[in-house]
């Protein structure tokens, strides 16, 4: 079984938390819809200022929404931004390693960034497939191929088959994007799909499957289409990618719904790269396919991916990472930035691990995380 995000992480990842949402919190999650409520109601739009967790404010009142009444309202071509939006449909290789976790058939959106059809997604969505389909919001399919997917930001890239003959959205900043500030979210399948939201928060989130982001975007309220839908600015412009379901949007173990955004941002250095190489230049970080947990100040191994590095090993869900080399870990984001220090992928990674009452020093052969999984070969 390969270590990815399985599907009840990539609908849901969460913190199991009892303690009731603080005040702060609270204030947020409301001055958000309050805020928007009051920037709906100020253009003339009817409608409740308070959204359930399912319910997210219509995308035809975004960017009436104005944190200050003073600044120009930008002109945009709404048509379009819909117009570069396509579903993106996948089915997996037989026998794939990701199947398992993420499933056989796969649905979701893309964003179209370019004239020559490099339609950017989550890469989740798409990674072992054997046939890639997208369809635009005319309803017409046209095949597509996979051109990268860069594990350590989580980004999908492919490249139709033929014309899509609509226009790219440009790339905005998402380092620019201000707490509070306006979003919307537009996944495939016109404005009825898309809906309003706020950011209330850009911070470091970790991934069970080997994952880091810096600074990802979290958004509220949440969409239920997140999966490769596109998060644009008031400028119209692509700021972040859909990947991921939240009930910790604000700071982790705090419940307060919404969505995780991979920023834009992290895309630019490397896209040339995914584009022209089909992966990034470099070298490639070490991966041992470890999935991991957090728990009473400990690192918990819950999952360890099928005849991988870490399975060779000896190491089995219900071990506890102690270290790596000489350095005490006892989250995700320690152990990632010590696992990743160790060298380039194909470096042995030691461990030291609690095995029931037993610890031991474990020397893990990492790989490239790319060389794990399969690849059709006319991709």
């Amino acid at each position: 079984m390969a270590v990815l995000p399985s599907l009840t992480e990539v609908s849901m990842l969460s913190v199991r938390c009892k303690r009731p949402v603080p005040a702060a919190s609270t204030a947020m999650l409301l001055g958000v819809c309050l805020s928007l409520a009051a920037g709906t109601a100020a253009a003339g739009a009817a409608g409740p200022g308070m959204h359930t967790a399912t319910q997210a404010p219509a995308a035809s009142k975004l960017f009436r929404v104005q944190s200050d009444a003073r600044a120009p309202r930008p002109r945009l071509d709404v048509e379009a931004m819909l117009g570069a939006m396509v579903q993106v449909k996948m089915k997996a290789l037989a026998g794939a390693r990701s199947s398992a976790t993420l499933g056989a058939q796969r649905s979701g959106s893309g964003v179209v960034i370019d004239e020559r059809g490099h339609i950017l997604t989550i890469g989740y969505l798409v990674t072992e497939a054997d046939s890639i389909e997208v369809v635009t919001h005319r309803n017409r399919s046209v095949p597509a191929v996979l051109t990268a997917y860069d594990h350590a930001t989580g980004f999908g890239l492919l490249r139709a088959s033929a014309p899509l003959e609509v226009a790219p959205m440009a790339l905005g900043s998402s380092d620019a994007l201000a707490l509070r500030e306006a979003v919307m979210i537009l996944p495939a399948g016109g404005q009825e799909a898309a809906s309003l939201a706020a950011v209330v928060a850009k911070r470091q989130f970790t991934g069970s499957w080997e994952y880091l982001l810096d600074a990802a975007i979290f958004t509220a309220p949440p969409t239920m289409n997140w999966a490769g839908a596109a998060l644009v600015n008031r400028e119209g412009r692509l700021v972040g990618v859909g990947s991921l379901l939240v009930r910790d949007t604000v700071e982790p173990g705090v419940p307060l719904p919404g969505n995780m955004f991979v920023p834009i941002d992290i895309l630019k250095p490397i896209l040339a790269d995914l584009i022209g190489k089909g992966r990034r230049d470099g070298p490639a970080p070490p991966w041992i396919g470890i999935a991991s947990e957090e728990g009473q100040g400990r690192l918990f191994v819950v999952r360890v991916s099928r005849d991988g590095p870490s399975e060779q090993a000896g190491l089995r869900p219900g071990d506890i990472v102690m270290a790596v080399g000489a350095d005490a870990v006892a989250t995700q984001a320690e152990f990632y930035r010590r696992l990743w220090a160790a060298g380039p992928a194909g470096s042995e990674v030691k461990l030291r691990v609690l095995q029931g009452a037993t610890v031991r020093e474990v020397g893990v052969r990492s790989i490239n995380r790319l060389d794990y999984f399969r690849e059709r070969p006319s991709l």
